[in-house]
């Protein structure tokens, strides 16, 4: 309300300075009756509808400008809130740029440990998968060689199978062969 009225009051007193400067300008008198006159409806005229204006549209004026205010203010909070927001975003990012390096670093470590646990793990398979096929040849190696014994025993009992057979055939009479047959029939019948 105060302003109100020193807004009126220089107002009043730059129109009256400048209503006289303006009678001085045109070479009349600054002070004769009819100047002051006209002066005076002037000023009171502009005080009346200073007045008019104040007492019907002050209050929406004001509101105007209160309310432009309160706006501009809501704006500047609002940008200040977004500012700090932008500024809290740009230090995240900037952090994230920053731990990238290091999140690098132990992405490449984990791959390493990584890398390293198959190898071992491939290393470790690749010896017992060795040591059961060495095994398993041992066993087929042994079985081969038992085979190849069991295959020779088996000549060497039909060799001297044949050579007491020959031997046999000739110590052997007719007679005692006769013997032979009816001994091995006699335990065939009788078993």
């Amino acid at each position: 309300m105060k302003r109100m009225y020193v807004f009126f009051a220089v107002l009043v007193t730059a129109l009256a300075m400048a209503s006289v400067a303006l009678a001085a300008a045109d070479g009349h008198a600054l002070f004769t009756t009819e100047n002051l006159t006209d002066y005076a409806w002037r000023i009171g005229n502009l005080i009346i509808f200073g007045w008019l204006i104040y007492r019907f549209g002050g209050a929406k004026i004001k509101g105007f400008f209160v309310g432009r205010r309160d706006q501009i203010k809501q704006e500047l909070d609002d940008l200040q809130s977004r500012q700090a927001e932008a500024e809290k975003k740009l230090k995240d990012v900037e952090a994230g740029i920053a731990n990238m390096a290091q999140e690098k670093a132990a992405i490449i470590s984990e791959a390493r440990a990584q890398g390293e646990a198959i190898k071992a793990a491939i290393i470790e398979k690749a010896n017992r998968d060795a040591a059961a096929l060495k095994e398993q040849a041992q066993r087929t190696a042994a079985n081969e060689a038992q085979a190849a014994v069991d295959s020779i025993r088996a000549e060497m009992a039909e060799m001297v199978m044949a050579a007491a057979e020959k031997i046999v055939a000739e110590k052997l009479s007719a007679q005692d062969h006769e013997k032979l047959v009816d001994d091995y029939l006699t335990k065939v019948v009788l078993n």
